[in-house]
């Protein structure tokens, strides 16, 4: 199990990582406006799905081997409110202390862990299907931040992959242009 477990938590601390990054890309591509701006009445603003991200990060990663995941001083209905005098930097800033949780806590992870329990909301899980639900969470979050993104950039917007198009090309071996599943132009 220690080899497995290793090889574990090395992909998962990747995978999260590369989420960080794509969602961070497609933030870079929005103006201040475009970062509050929200599609419709019931739809969020990638400034609230940061804010959420960030409130989850610090409930679930805090003392995340000794306490429940879901802490006490958690209000995760506030974290779907903006105040108007947020900043994208005020925001930007729990972005980066929730990331900064979520990757302290990997980096502290042994392989023996992964198999230890840990409650999220009093339910027991072991390390393993915690961070795996952490990453389908931040993937599915990462994920709305670039459909939003993408969709306020509209034509201005540049890809985070392989452009329509242009999959024979990147296939092919011609990779000219190419470079870590970002497309430059």
């Amino acid at each position: 199990m220690t080899g497995f477990a290793y090889l574990y938590l090395n992909e998962i601390r990747r995978q999260l990582r590369g989420h960080k990054r794509m969602a961070e890309t497609a933030m870079s591509q929005l103006d201040d406006e475009e970062f509050f701006a929200t599609i419709d009445p019931e739809s969020n603003s990638v400034a609230i799905i940061v804010k959420h991200i960030a409130g989850n990060a610090r409930s679930r990663f805090t003392d995340f081997l000794t306490t429940d995941g879901e802490k006490p001083d958690r209000f995760r209905d506030k974290e779907f409110e903006m105040s108007t005098d947020t900043t994208r930097e005020e925001v930007m800033r729990w972005w980066e202390e929730g990331w900064s949780r979520i990757l302290s806590t990997l980096d502290s992870l042994k392989p023996e862990d992964v198999s230890r329990t840990i409650t999220i909301r009093k339910e027991p899980h072991t390390v393993m299907q915690a961070l795996n639900r952490a990453l389908a969470h931040y993937a599915q979050h990462t994920g709305q931040i670039v459909f939003l993104s993408k969709h306020l950039r509209s034509s201005g917007w540049k890809t985070l992959s392989i452009p329509r198009g242009k999959s024979e090309e990147f296939n092919s071996g011609n990779q000219k242009g190419f470079s870590r599943g970002t497309y430059k132009t």
